[in-house]
């Protein structure tokens, strides 16, 4: 089984990584943010073109198609396109979650024929992990139910939503079992027998990230695609959680910069009126320096040493990137007045992305759930 984190590659192998997806991103995807975010356009050449590069391979082995570069790589691709779309961005997240889970399995099936295609891009993914991490803690009942059968489990149920997925997409849930402690982790693709996909809902914002909900009716899930039995989730959660998180601050590291961009950009013409809004550039950036200190320092710590417990302080940091990714977005937002209410303009996006970050799974009031827990010493999902 694949247990350790992976060794970082070189940092100049990084930054040349870093240089072609920033290219990729300027010539690529910049072009199309508009129609991701009005029209609804999902951006699945780029995402093709970002896993040829590497682009999703930084959390996982080369023996099965990643780069190897670790888990700072990854948040800073997520970051770099963040900057430019939060759609994107998450459904980079996603592809990099569903190549993590799948690294993290002890079913050599999985690791050897669909990991490689998750980690180069060939096949897209996502996760559907919100639910089950929800009701790991305490916040809502496990959506999916399922039995143990003759060589696997037969699921029911429904999720809301799920993202970067379609009849050509894999994805991940987490399923509660009958009368057995912990999760089942199985791996599902879009066309799976008895698995309906559909598309019930429009948003203000992440129109372009293929969002669906999905009926689960006696679908059959065999042992080749179980990512993790229940006997196996306890120590599974404890290697996964803090990357699958962390990863997340990518998009508010992102976010954030680009609304510092638009603030200093606005202060060029407009500073003598800016400087009495209450959040000042200055005082934006200075933040985000701080926080994407942090966020480095954790995810090399957490490479450096796999097996310790990074779980609060990776809470604590998303919890801080949701936080600074309304400020400043509200702060751009301020600073552009009536030029941010144009539908082609930025800051209302920016706006709109920022409450996503805040409010997707995990959001600002699980993050503070879960910390609150820890520091009381309440129980939540472990089996």
């Amino acid at each position: 089984m694949q247990t350790e984190l992976l060794k970082c590659a070189t940092d100049v192998d990084a930054d040349e990584c870093l240089a072609g997806i920033t290219t990729l991103i300027n010539d690529r995807l910049a072009p199309h943010v508009l129609d991701i975010d009005i029209k609804g356009e999902y951006p699945a050449k780029f995402l093709h073109e970002l896993g040829a590069i590497g682009g999703f391979g930084a959390l996982v082995a080369p023996q099965f198609g990643g780069t190897g570069r670790g888990l700072k790589n990854a948040i800073q691709i997520i970051e770099a396109i963040s900057r430019v779309c939060i759609s994107t961005g998450f459904l980079a997240w996603a592809q990099n979650a569903c190549a993590w889970y799948l690294q993290n399995s002890g079913n050599a099936l999985i690791r050897n024929s669909v990991l490689p295609r998750i980690a180069n891009g060939t096949a897209l993914g996502g996760t559907g992990q919100s639910n089950a991490m929800k009701s790991c803690a305490e916040i809502e009942d496990n959506r999916l139910q399922a039995v143990r059968v003759g060589g696997g489990y037969r699921i029911n149920g429904v999720l809301p939503w799920v993202s970067n997925i379609g009849t050509d997409h894999y994805f991940h849930v987490g399923v509660e079992i009958a009368q057995e402690p912990g999760l089942m982790i199985a791996l599902l693709h879009g066309d799976h027998p008895g698995l309906t996909l559909s598309r019930n809902a429009h948003f203000i914002a992440l129109e372009g990230t293929r969002t669906f909900a999905c009926q689960f009716r006696d679908v059959f899930v065999s042992d080749d695609a179980v990512v993790a039995h229940p006997r196996e989730f306890g120590n599974f959660r404890a290697r996964t959680k803090s990357v699958f998180i962390l990863m997340q601050t990518g998009m508010a590291l992102g976010l954030t910069d680009a609304c510092v961009n638009m603030m200093k950009r606005s202060n060029k013409t407009h500073g003598h009126v800016n400087r009495f809004l209450d959040d000042q550039v200055e005082d934006i950036e200075a933040a985000l320096l701080e926080a994407r200190t942090t966020c480095y320092r954790l995810a090399d710590k957490i490479t450096a040493t796999p097996h310790g417990n990074h779980e609060h302080d990776t809470l604590t940091a998303r919890l801080l990137g949701s936080e600074l990714s309304l400020k400043a977005a509200h702060s751009a937002m301020l600073h552009l007045g009536a030029k941010g209410y144009l539908i082609n303009n930025a800051a209302q996006r920016r706006l709109r992305e920022a409450y996503f970050i805040a409010i997707v799974t995990p959001a600002i009031k699980h993050l503070r759930k879960e910390l609150h827990d820890m520091d009381h010493g309440c129980g939540v999902c472990s089996a």
